[in-house]
């Protein structure tokens, strides 16, 4: 305790709460909760105290608790909160993720330790290395777990999983968590505890979301030059773009503007990382611009504004980019989006999650929003009920269609109490498009003509007629005997009509493919012949004469 009130811990989060009496009775733990909540040391604490009531390692042996990170800057900043912690126990920490020396590392694992803070590949290039052994590993943390998943970690995850004792204890810990990948965190799980605070995937509602729609990107620099001093004097700004090339680019614009900025992105070394990271943090720099790389768990709460130059790519993204302001329940955290009119699909995920949040929705935001036909269908099924009456959580449809109430009981569309202006009413009757027909109706539409127009032009075979029997009518047969070779056609056999296209086996009567339809009775016993084009009689035991194979089959040995 006394390490914990030294590092300024006054009382325990709500992820906290729930989480530390469940990991120190030895349960499995799914925890989800907002960014800045303090999750990691709610993984941090039971896993010194799980290591404290253990055997002390001999030598060449260890670790017993392993953290898993996706990102070097996740993995660098657990690494130095754990050791905050650890040092007053002489429990030692090592740190294994990319842009270090292997060699170093290999060195430092050979001379033991009891808690490694890793990313999943070079912890396993570490374990091929023979640098450490899992034999004696009981506890393991995978921390941002859907972000390891969705960047592709899940056969590395699944291979260090593999290398660990089944009865290990096993937490997982992230602000989302997506359906699939929860599926999939099960099954490395046993019996899991699953602790959720607040929404899923929801945003901080501590922080304060300004959303700007703007006509092109090219507005983007020069609102961010007008609103960056403002910014700098309430504190430092981190600004995330899209790929790493407008990362360099805004950066140099900066620059030139005078800003103390930097740069961070994956095309960078560790060692510049860390630089960086460390110079931002000792307020030599004063703005940072960085890709989604610096998205999730950089604790530095200095940053007062974020700023979303370009969207991210999904909702999750968002979430976790906005997260690194507000931290630990620091209510003055702003986040800015600039949102271009290309961006429908993402500004009606946005709506939906301001709303969530209790955010303003601006008026511009909301006219985007309904371009999407996604975004546009869902608010006028929960404005409407039809779907969802009675399916709520509550009778009458409460939650489910709600009476034209969405998210938390308020309009699906801009809140409580919100009226539309002339204006946007006009514009949306005048931008109105025609209604399109269901595709539903255009395909039953289409197969009921393409039926009427197969059974005008084939006759099916009469009823009456026997089995095998080719009964003629006397109308086709005079018309026939008149005409044979025009209605060539074998029945009950296989013939040639004018020698020109096979007639199957089979087929009773039926009309000829594009021409005149004809049906072929006779008051007689079937005689298994049919006229063909030549006016010759084709018995029915005529066959098709068998067809050489090129080479032997396999079968014919």
């Amino acid at each position: 305790m006394g390490a914990i009130s030294k590092q300024g811990y006054e009382k325990p989060t709500p992820i906290q709460c729930q989480a530390l009496p469940t990991a120190l009775s030895g349960r499995d733990i799914i925890g989800i909760a907002k960014t800045g909540s303090g999750k990691t040391a709610a993984f941090v604490f039971p896993m010194i105290v799980h290591i404290l009531d253990q055997e002390e390692l001999d030598k060449g042996e260890g670790p017993i608790g392993v953290v898993c990170a996706p990102t070097r800057e996740l993995a660098q900043q657990i690494y130095l909160e754990t050791k905050k912690f650890a040092k007053p126990y002489g429990i030692r920490v090592s740190g294994v993720f990319g842009g270090m020396s292997k060699f170093e590392q290999f060195k430092e694992l050979k001379a033991g330790c009891e808690v490694v803070i890793a990313t999943p590949g070079r912890l396993i290039d570490m374990i091929k290395m023979k640098a450490l052994k899992m034999c004696k590993t009981t506890y393991l943390v995978l921390d941002e777990a859907d972000s390891m998943f969705d960047l592709g970690f899940e056969p590395q995850v699944r291979s260090i999983v593999g290398q660990i004792r089944p009865d290990r204890q096993t937490l997982l810990f992230s602000a989302t968590m997506k359906k699939k990948v929860e599926k999939l965190a099960r099954e490395i799980l046993s019996d899991p505890v699953r602790i959720t605070v607040g929404e899923v995937g929801g945003a901080n509602e501590d922080i304060t979301q300004i959303v700007t729609v703007m006509s092109s990107d090219e507005e983007k620099l020069p609102w961010l030059f007008d609103k960056l001093p403002a910014l700098i004097d309430e504190g430092d700004v981190l600004i995330f773009a899209s790929t790493k090339v407008r990362v360099e680019e805004i950066e140099a614009r900066l620059h030139e503007q005078g800003f103390k900025v930097a740069a961070l992105h994956g095309d960078k070394d560790q060692a510049s990382r860390m630089d960086v990271l460390q110079k931002f943090k000792a307020g030599i720099h004063h703005v940072l611009v960085a890709t989604d790389v610096a998205a999730r768990g950089l604790d530095i709460k200095s940053i007062k504004s974020v700023i979303n130059v370009d969207s991210a790519k999904d909702m999750d993204s968002h979430v976790h980019r906005i997260g690194r302001t507000g931290r630990a329940g620091d209510k003055e955290g702003v986040a800015f989006t600039l949102v271009t009119n290309k961006e429908a699909r993402f500004a009606g995920e946005l709506v939906t999650s301001l709303i969530a949040a209790g955010q303003n929705v601006p008026h511009e935001l909301f006219d985007l929003a309904m371009k999407d036909g996604r975004f546009r269908a869902r608010r006028e099924e929960r404005k409407g009920g039809k779907k969802n009456i009675g399916k709520g959580r509550f009778k009458g449809g409460g939650g489910g269609g709600g009476g034209g109430r969405g998210v938390r009981g308020v309009d699906y569309g801009m809140g409580l109490g919100y009226k539309p202006d002339k204006e946007s009413i006009k514009s949306a009757q005048t931008n109105k498009k025609p209604d399109v027909p269901n595709r539903g109706g255009a395909v039953d539409a289409l197969k009921t003509g393409m039926m009427a127009r197969f059974k005008s032009s084939f006759v099916a075979a009469s009823a009456s007629s026997g089995a095998g029997s080719g009964n003629f009518s006397s109308s086709s047969t005079q018309e026939l005997g008149q005409n044979p070779a025009r209605h060539g056609r074998n029945v009950g056999g296989i013939g040639y009509g004018n020698g020109k296209g096979t007639t199957l086996s089979g087929f009773v009567s039926g009309g000829s493919i594009g021409g005149v339809s004809q049906q072929f009775q006779s008051k007689g016993p079937s005689t298994g012949s049919a006229y063909t084009g030549n006016n010759t009689q084709a018995t029915s035991n005529d066959q098709e004469p068998p067809r050489n194979r090129r080479r032997p089959s396999g079968w014919d040995r």
